[in-house]
């Protein structure tokens, strides 16, 4: 479903570069959590069930993968400044 990559294997130059593009994609995956919760919050006033629990899922999955590669990147670029 989502693309791992390996940041250990990569340059700090490299993770440097990936760690720019990860934060310049907060806004898009922002804003496309805020319209999934929007959609989501706005079906569960219409008397829907399983589209707003749907969508809630998905934003957390959503949100949380991004979560995880920022700070996965940031964890390697900590550990090979310490390293030397």
């Amino acid at each position: 479903m989502f693309s791992t990559k390996d940041y250990t294997s990569m340059t700090l130059n490299e993770l440097a570069s990936e760690e720019k593009k990860v934060k310049d994609q907060r806004i898009p995956f922002a804003f496309l959590i805020g319209l999934m919760v929007g959609i989501a919050v706005w079906s569960a006033a219409h008397k829907g069930f399983l589209l707003p629990v749907a969508l809630m899922g998905v934003a957390l999955l959503v949100g949380s993968h991004h979560s995880k590669n920022l700070k996965g990147i940031q964890a390697e670029i900590i550990r090979r400044e310490t390293l030397g």
